[in-house]
């Protein structure tokens, strides 16, 4: 799978750790930045990596940013992103199944690289359900999002 990956400096060292992990499973990687621990700020990776999601150069993304808070906050405010911040393994895979969530957001300050790469590995082989329920309250929130989009 292509896995779009991005981080502020706070995460860079943990994204560094999935890169590795990533391609050693066989994954290609897009790497959409930071490139260093110098100073950076977490809105510019989310919308890097947001952007590569929706343009196709990754099929999913995956954000670390310090917390995961801010990250995934910046994330869905684009159109087309389902992000969630997820420390444990069962939200990385049912964010997916029940909600379609297509990037994964990680605190860099808060995981360790071996459950970072558990909640990373569930994230990507997880598969949106399309189960009648689900399938009825994402397109709920996909109409939110557009309600939403036309008062901006």
């Amino acid at each position: 799978m292509k896995i779009a990956l991005g981080s502020d400096h706070a995460g860079f060292a943990l994204k560094q750790e999935m890169v590795a992990a990533l391609e050693k499973d066989g994954h290609e990687v897009v790497d959409v930045g930071a490139y260093s621990t110098a100073p950076s700020d977490y809105p510019d990776s989310a919308e890097a990596v947001a952007r590569a999601v929706l343009d196709g150069r990754g099929e999913r993304g995956v954000l670390v940013c310090g917390s995961g808070v801010g990250a995934s906050v910046a994330a869905n405010k684009i159109p087309g992103i389902r992000a969630a911040v997820c420390h444990d393994v069962y939200s990385a895979h049912q964010g997916v199944e029940h909600d379609d969530m297509n990037v994964l957001v990680l605190g860099g300050r808060i995981v360790g690289p071996a459950l970072a790469q558990e909640l990373v590995c569930a994230f990507i082989a997880a598969r949106f359900s399309n189960a009648e329920r689900h399938v009825r309250r994402l397109d709920k929130v996909k109409a939110i999002e557009r309600r939403y989009a036309k008062d901006s």
